[in-house]
């Protein structure tokens, strides 16, 4: 190797993906010394995310510390396995206690967030084609401190916003030249469900926010499906769902929330023989719900987001999986708990009505 020159070393890391990249680094000095180039890891991001090919982008990651930094937090994804410590029923005693700061967050550090400075860069992958790239600059609607965003559901409709400051305003289409399967008739498809297999298992998604005034950055998506459904009753629409488990401490009682991003695609084309599948993307969103599923208002997700910049984050996907279907068995597990005791009070009620209405004639008669 010591015959070799730099330019064949660099010819050589230049053709690496990022993690192995970041591994070949570690093998001997010269390679640490060459991996440390900005355009490498420029290479690296613009192929796993074509969103960074954009000269706005360029100028943005550069901003908040270069190519190599944006993809150390934006590769590994975030892991909170602090759902176990979730106790909403010492919250549910006595929620008069709390005051309004309290509920809602530090209105002093709000007042040090602008919704101008988070953007969204958003790409789709099915089957390793990338087949959607937006950015997003700022949050919709949430100009002004006092207005109504801050007390509403918060929720970004990325399709509806980013068309209005991209170029290109094309339809997100899948067709068979795609790798989707070819499919005759809806009926046929809901008895094998092969398209909705194909779909689910194909597509990938990375929707990273940056703070550009923090200059942080983390991917808030699962980049695999954590579920989905074919949307009944239309029969036409198959609802992908990703998305991560986002720490609240100090923000909400719940401590804990989950970021759901949803992708909704419709069939448009499938009747008749020798016809391709056609499937248009309508719908690609952003909201945060908390453990009973309550949409998190404009205030708090602002909040929220800008303390998941900053939280724990892992390569492993397996363990980013995890994270996010203990989150589900312990919301499944409180809602369980409620309908009990909502159960128990009700049969109570019952019990104290039918004891009032027995005493009540028995001092009549």
């Amino acid at each position: 190797m010591a015959s070799l020159s730099t330019d064949v070393f660099y010819d050589i890391l230049r053709r690496l993906d990022g993690p192995s990249l970041a591994a070949a680094a570690c093998a001997c000095a010269t390679f640490c010394s060459i991996s440390r180039e900005e355009r490498l890891w420029e290479n690296v991001c613009s192929s796993m995310w074509p969103s960074t090919n954009r000269e706005d982008v360029k100028s943005l990651i550069s901003l908040i510390g270069g190519f190599r930094k944006f993809y150390a937090d934006c590769f590994p994804l975030i892991v909170n396995k602090e759902v176990t410590e979730y106790q909403w029923n010492g919250y549910l005693e006595n929620p008069e206690e709390w005051t309004e700061a309290e509920y809602y967050g530090d209105t002093v550090e709000l007042e040090s967030i602008s919704p101008l400075d988070f953007v969204s860069i958003v790409d789709i992958r099915y089957k390793d084609k990338t087949i959607c790239s937006k950015v997003l600059w700022g949050i919709p609607n949430a100009n002004g401190s006092n207005s109504w965003f801050h007390n509403c559901p918060f929720r970004i409709d990325l399709l509806n916003y980013a068309a209005r400051e991209d170029d290109s305003e094309s339809e997100v289409t899948l067709t068979v030249s795609d790798g989707l399967p070819p499919i005759t008739s809806m009926e046929k498809e809901r008895k094998d469900g092969k398209l909705w297999k194909e779909l689910r298992d194909g597509l990938r998604l990375s929707w990273i926010v940056v703070n550009r005034k923090v200059k942080q950055a983390a991917n808030l998506a699962s980049w695999s499906p954590l579920g989905g459904q074919r949307h009944w009753p239309t029969d036409k629409d198959f609802v992908i769902r990703f998305g991560s488990v986002l720490p609240a401490k100090d923000i909400l009682p719940c401590q804990v929330v989950e970021c759901i991003l949803i992708m909704k695609f419709r069939v448009v084309n499938t009747e008749g023989e020798g016809v391709e599948t056609t499937l248009k993307l309508t719908e690609l969103s952003m909201q945060l719900e908390d453990m009973e599923g309550a949409h998190v208002n404009g205030r708090n997700s602002l909040l929220i987001l800008k303390e998941a910049l900053s939280c724990r984050r892992s390569k492993n996907y397996s363990e980013v999986l995890e994270s996010c279907h203990l989150y589900s068995k312990v919301q499944s597990e409180l809602k369980e708990e409620k309908m009990r005791n909502e159960s128990r009070i009700d049969r109570l009620c019952i019990l104290s009505g039918i004891a009032a209405f027995v005493t009540f004639w028995y001092y009549i008669l």
